[in-house]
């Protein structure tokens, strides 16, 4: 094969989610996940720094963008408004280009170790967010709390979006969040 196979990256991505459920995360070695996708254990450190980071790959763009959007949002918008709309838009962009979520999901869920690591990439999101309202003038404390909620609520939707189907849009699925968020405070 080629030294910079081009495809390698999807085919590895492709090759550790078939095969955390074939035999599930911990019974699962990176030169199981390279000899699967037809290359090298090497070759599969060229593109990702450990075992975990395959089911991860592009989580690091996900705080940058939110904290963007945040930004980008309506100057007159109340903090969690434009938290939401952030996570709103970024959201839509993400499905969109997202394969076997439902299937990452569930490797996800079945193992301690990648849950662990879902609530760091959590936590880098929340700290974005947080960090992008404090630069809209919000208050520390605010912004914290904020950045929290919109969290859950973005959290919250991702499941509403994947136990859909794909059906209804990520939008609706945040709105829906949201809307039983709002309720939950009013005591409704």
């Amino acid at each position: 094969m080629a030294r910079w196979d081009p495809g390698a990256e999807q085919r590895l991505k492709r090759a550790a989610l078939e095969l955390c459920l074939e035999r599930g995360y911990d019974n699962v070695t990176v030169t199981h996940i390279a000899e699967r996708a037809g290359l090298t254990r090497r070759s599969y450190f060229r593109y990702f720094p450990d075992k975990r980071e395959v089911l991860f790959a592009g989580a690091e763009h996900l705080p940058p963008a939110l904290a963007e959007a945040v930004l980008a949002a309506d100057p007159d918008a109340a903090p969690l408004t434009a938290a939401l709309d952030a996570l709103a838009r970024v959201g839509a962009r993400l499905v969109e280009h997202v394969d076997g979520v439902a299937e990452r999901r569930a490797v996800i869920d079945a193992s301690p170790e990648l849950q662990e690591r879902e609530r760091t990439k959590t936590a880098a999101v929340a700290e974005a967010i947080r960090d992008a309202l404090v630069r809209r003038q919000v208050d520390t404390g605010t912004a914290e709390l904020v950045a929290q909620i919109a969290t859950v609520a973005g959290n919250n939707a991702f499941r509403r979006w994947i136990e859909a189907g794909g059906h209804a849009s990520f939008g609706s699925c945040l709105d829906a969040a949201a809307d039983d968020l709002r309720a939950a405070f009013a005591g409704t």
